[in-house]
């Protein structure tokens, strides 16, 4: 099941998986798997340092390749809240491959936005629910392909384990 709401600040996606909540958990925490699901199509991660504590930082690397060579994507964060396999709250915003911050010439959209992973235990299916504040109306999409990524590889360690 899949929901989603758009809002001009915020994107809020709900969607059940068949999984255990701790394999959702572990999705969202561990990079080996992060690295396997996160970004757009098209889209790998070759990297994710993810200091999952609070205070705790972390930066990612998306690449997605063009016909004039590879583009790479980095963003950094820092984690506010961490509940395991409940809440997983994470700033967001656009950095260099030190994790240094940019500032986005676009003064419409922020600098740092927050992301709220929320998860519920439906007895070995998991319902989770994404909010992403702070990114433009209709840029849902990205986290939509992220999610259908999510769900095969969920499929994947499954059937390995």
């Amino acid at each position: 099941m899949i929901k989603s709401t758009v809002s001009a600040d915020a994107v809020v996606i709900e969607r059940t998986f068949d999984a255990a909540v701790d394999l959702i958990w572990q999705l969202w925490t561990q990079p080996e798997h992060f690295k396997k699901w996160y970004g757009p199509n098209g889209f790998t991660v070759p990297v994710a340092e993810m200091d999952v504590r609070v205070g705790g930082k972390r930066l990612i690397c998306m690449e997605v390749q063009k016909p004039d060579g590879s583009m790479k994507m980095w963003t950094t964060g820092e984690y506010t809240e961490v509940v395991p396999n409940q809440r997983l709250v994470y700033t967001e915003s656009m950095a260099d491959e030190q994790g240094n911050v940019v500032t986005m010439s676009d003064s419409e959209h922020p600098t740092t936005t927050e992301v709220t992973v929320l998860l519920e235990d439906l007895g070995g299916r998991t319902k989770m629910i994404l909010t992403h504040v702070g990114i433009p109306a209709g840029a849902g999409g990205g986290w939509e392909q992220a999610f259908a990524k999510m769900a095969d590889h969920i499929k994947f360690v499954v059937e390995m384990s």
